[in-house]
């Protein structure tokens, strides 16, 4: 079962921006799509509010994410929200095709 997680980043200033920056620019992004078990990792930036970075962030399993999580690179990311002064909020999702009642609201391509 995949696991997702939607993670806000605030600041002011354009510092949510500059973290994303940061990340590429160290090459952490890179880092994390290529570990066992990632199977999403991507920033969106709100058209509501553009101090507002959204981070897409999928696991293949729980085990996976846990390796991610006591990797050296967590510490750095730490690091780096405190640089830019960023608040979080988190949500956790499920696929919609783990929940069969939501199945028949979808509409798929034909791809």
């Amino acid at each position: 079962m995949s696991i997702t997680f939607n993670i806000y980043y605030k600041g002011k200033q354009g510092r949510a921006k500059q973290f994303v920056e940061e990340m590429m620019s160290r090459g952490l992004i890179s880092k994390i799509r290529a570990e066992e078990g990632n199977e999403r990792y991507e920033y969106f930036i709100s058209l509501a509010d553009k101090e507002i970075v959204l981070l897409i962030d999928s696991w293949s399993s729980q085990d996976a994410l846990d390796k991610h999580h006591s990797s050296p690179m967590m510490s750095e990311i730490a690091r780096l929200r405190e640089k830019y002064d960023l608040s979080m909020k988190v949500e956790k999702y499920i696929p919609v095709e783990e929940n069969l009642d939501d199945r028949k609201y979808l509409r798929k391509n034909d791809e």
